[in-house]
């Protein structure tokens, strides 16, 4: 009898119950596409079967009474929301998988608020289907092993150093990710979370995210002129959330077009930035030079830095910025898939289009942009003089 990779809609990260709050109270009738992008070269076709039967299963969850207590402790949440999430599930016909060019397709389109649950299990599950395939002997001791030899950079590191895991969408397996969030719960100091909300709730520790580049793109289609997009997103993320969650994205046109709107007071409202593209360190001086313009010192201040990650960088740029800034660090692929001889796996399912029209990311990455139309891509590097 099969049994499902996910049996829990809180098998997801934080930030997207918390945009799909907002999107709840502000725009619950809005419709979205988004699309799968493998961007190894690695054809993942042979997946399909197995993965249409896994979200059957996903459309079959709900979320329990004790998963609804434990996000209503968490204070983000309100009860209308609450409510919604009672009566919740996924719907499998939004949902079409096939095979283009020998390679795995996925289409996902519907109302924003329902669409947006999809992607991390969808990844988690595709993930999971191939690592399994491909490396059918790797053992979650295997990982902890590796983990633990990684921890011992740790050591020197100071109390100011922390990390958390932001792991869930690429892990090599649920049972591996569960382990190493187990592992670093009880034998890392500098541990500090999980993006993982059934993890979270499982250990006791703080579910961490606040937006991803979704959250952006769409408004790229609900703003009344695009040069306007960011400007709204962030404000109404402010609407929505206005003393929590304030870390904003940056990269999903780029550092500089992000820093032209973000104003004196949005900088004071938002305690920090999330880096998720580009050279880290030149973005963290950015993100520092634009604080001291507006005459905010920097180290009441918090950088997050989420871009591949491992142990060693992090360290590398907390020694850098140390004493100048806070920082925190979001470690995925390489916490959660480094097993021997494991080629990690680069997938991603981002927006293609909001109320029918085209959204992009172009970020400070070339390999990271994503936008089919290129006459829409030109449009908005217009807009933002890019």
């Amino acid at each position: 009898m099969h049994t499902p990779i996910i049996s829990s809609l809180l098998d997801t990260d934080a930030y997207k119950l918390n945009m799909q709050q907002a999107i709840f109270h502000h725009y619950p009738e809005v419709n979205v596409a988004a699309e799968f992008h493998c961007r190894s070269n690695e054809s993942l076709a042979e997946l399909k079967a197995r993965l249409d039967a896994e979200i059957q299963s996903l459309a079959c969850l709900t979320f329990s009474e004790e998963e609804l207590q434990f996000l209503s402790g968490l204070g983000l949440y309100q009860a209308d929301y609450l409510a919604y999430l009672r009566e919740f599930s996924l719907n499998a016909e939004q949902v079409t998988v096939s095979i283009v060019d020998d390679q795995l397709a996925i289409h996902i389109e519907g109302k924003w608020i329902d669409v947006i649950l999809w992607e991390v299990p969808l990844l988690a599950i595709i993930c999971e289907l191939r690592c399994h395939e491909k490396y059918p002997n790797a053992t979650v001791n295997q990982a902890i092993d590796l983990l633990t030899s990684k921890l011992t950079a740790l050591d020197n590191a100071g109390s100011d150093f922390h990390f958390v895991d932001f792991g869930t969408r690429r892990r090599f397996s649920k049972n591996v990710h569960h382990a190493i969030v187990g592992h670093l719960t009880n034998e890392c100091a500098q541990f500090a979370g999980t993006s993982n909300l059934l993890l979270a709730k499982k250990h006791n520790i703080p579910a961490v995210g606040t937006q991803a580049h979704e959250w952006f793109q769409a408004h790229q289609q609900l703003a009344g002129d695009l040069a306007d997009s960011q400007l709204l997103a962030l404000n109404r993320w402010l609407q929505e959330y206005p003393d929590k969650l304030g870390i904003a994205l940056t990269d999903c046109i780029n550092m500089d077009a992000f820093l032209n709107d973000f104003t004196l007071h949005l900088s004071e409202q938002f305690n920090g930035l999330r880096h998720d593209s580009g050279d880290p360190i030149a973005w963290g001086e950015k993100a520092i030079a634009h604080y001291e313009s507006l005459g905010i010192s920097p180290q009441e201040k918090t950088l997050i830095f989420s871009d591949g990650l491992t142990l060693d960088k992090a360290l590398n740029i907390h020694q850098h910025f140390t004493g100048r800034i806070n920082t925190s660090f979001g470690i995925g692929t390489q916490l959660t898939c480094h097993l021997p001889d494991v080629e990690t796996l680069n997938i991603v399912i981002k927006l293609v289009t909001c109320n029918g029209k085209p959204v992009a990311k172009i970020s400070d990455e070339p390999g990271k942009s994503i936008c089919r139309d290129t006459e829409y891509l030109s449009e908005l590097k217009k807009a933002f003089n890019i």
